[in-house]
């Protein structure tokens, strides 16, 4: 069970995370209509204006990333979100879209999801990693369905640029979140070496670059899947556009019920690859039922609650296979190269949705999907079970220097990385169980004052 510490930061990480989505989600129903208000406004314009921040946000994931596994994580997310903040403020004081397109560049500037889930996998225990991952996935799907919901309402209120104001104070309040999260001091085994070559590390990885695969898929399907299905559910499922927020809701909170146990099987029972995989198939079972059945309104909702409930259980999986298979000394950089992957994904899945409602062939559309999906899955059979670590707490040593007694954990065989939070006296060590051994438990011992059960 989750400690109150690791509860806290959870919660404040997952908000964070969840409000910039937010922000970011919010514009996406509307701008299409909105954004010609705006001087020499076109729809290639419009276009951009709207995905420009996914593309500046997938450029400087890794500059970001490279930058948080040398130094502090905390100081780079209030950068982040200053420049989110800043690029929402630049775009509502804006009359031409050509202000808008600059502001939404400058927002995803501030490029620090990596970062987020590189902190939480920071002060969380190895053992509750995939419920942190999970609970922050959850905050981004139910962060999706409100801003289609809420953003429609919220631009009749208060207009567009108002619109824009209200990410400027999301920002904003996402920096106040922050104070949650203990400050964080990281130690392990630093393998000195310069930007390039620690990129250059991370992409040799091949079960990193099948999990970077991964994200890219998931979110091109998803992606492509928002834009593509709408129009369905409005001809064969009577649905107006403004009540879709209404079907993706109860088939969000319907996929936690089973995005949990998987979770606990996964992590408790080390079944993640197993459940990885039928999860990917659950995706493709999805969508083979919405290429035989999308003309009934109930089938296609089947079709959409098995995707979502795949999609959530990936959601969660993906972040914490990520945080065990990463290099320790490189967990941020790996985690960026996967969030540029993921809004890459996203960037390709518009573009592909969008050419999907050209086709005039909805069969051959979700066809399409299911033979990427297939792909995906055919690549994933690769992936070798992620290495599991355990995590014990400790009091910090009154006694003691801190950096001293790290340097003396960290010469013991199978002490993998030591997370200390000075302010809560309290220090993560990080273990290999498999590779310890009688005399690294009395090394242990004498370090921690007390008998140590490994």
């Amino acid at each position: 069970m989750m400690n109150a510490l690791e509860r806290r930061s959870t919660f404040a990480l997952s908000s964070i995370f969840a409000l910039r989505m937010l922000g970011l989600f919010m514009i996406i129903p509307v701008f299409s209509v909105a954004g010609q208000s705006y001087q020499y406004a076109t729809p290639t314009l419009i276009g951009l204006a709207v995905g420009v921040y996914g593309l500046t946000q997938a450029i400087l994931q890794i500059p970001f990333s490279l930058i948080a596994d040398r130094y502090s994580r905390k100081p780079l997310v209030v950068l982040g979100l200053l420049l989110f903040a800043l690029g929402g403020a630049i775009a509502a004081m804006s009359e031409t879209i050509y202000g808008v397109i600059i502001g939404r560049a400058i927002a995803g500037g501030g490029a620090v999801s990596a970062v987020v889930m590189a902190l939480l996998a920071d002060v969380t225990r190895e053992e509750q990693r995939t419920k942190a991952m999970a609970m922050m996935g959850m905050s981004i799907g139910l962060s999706f369905v409100i801003a289609f919901s809420a953003g429609p309402w919220l631009t009749g209120l208060v207009g567009i640029s108002g619109l824009f104001w209200v990410t400027t104070i999301m920002g904003l309040v996402a920096i106040a979140m922050l104070l949650l999260v203990p400050k964080v001091t990281r130690y392990h085994r630093n393998f000195q070496q310069g930007y390039l070559l620690q990129l250059k590390q991370v992409l040799k990885m091949g079960d990193l670059n099948r999990l970077h695969l991964s994200v890219f898929t998931l979110h091109l399907l998803l992606t492509a899947m928002f834009i593509y299905a709408p129009p369905q559910l409005i001809e064969y499922a009577g649905l107006p556009l403004s009540s879709h927020g209404w079907v993706y809701l109860p088939l969000l909170v319907l996929s936690l019920f089973f995005a949990f146990p998987s979770i606990i099987l996964a992590e408790k029972y080390r079944k993640m690859r197993g459940i990885f995989l039928t999860a990917i198939g659950g995706i493709i079972l999805g969508l083979i039922v919405m290429i035989f059945g999308f003309e009934s309104k109930y089938i296609l909702l089947i079709g959409l609650g098995l995707f979502f409930i795949a999609f959530n259980v990936m959601e969660a999986l993906l972040p914490s296979w990520l945080s065990k298979a990463a290099p320790i000394q490189s967990k941020a950089t790996a985690m960026g190269v996967n969030a540029s992957s993921q809004f890459l994904g996203a960037f390709f899945g518009g573009m592909i949705g969008g050419q999907l409602l050209l086709l005039n062939n909805t069969a051959m559309g979700w066809s399409i999907l299911t033979a990427v999906a297939i792909i995906w899955l055919l690549m994933s059979f690769g992936l070798a079970q992620p290495r599991y670590l355990s995590s014990m707490v400790f009091r910090l040593p009154e006694a003691k220097q801190t950096d001293e007694w790290t340097s003396q954990l960290l010469a013991i065989h199978g002490i993998e990385e030591v997370v200390v939070m000075s302010e809560q006296q309290v220090a993560y060590i990080k273990v290999d169980k498999q590779q310890i051994d009688d005399a690294a438990r009395q090394q242990l011992t004498h370090l921690l004052g007390k008998e140590v059960a490994i």
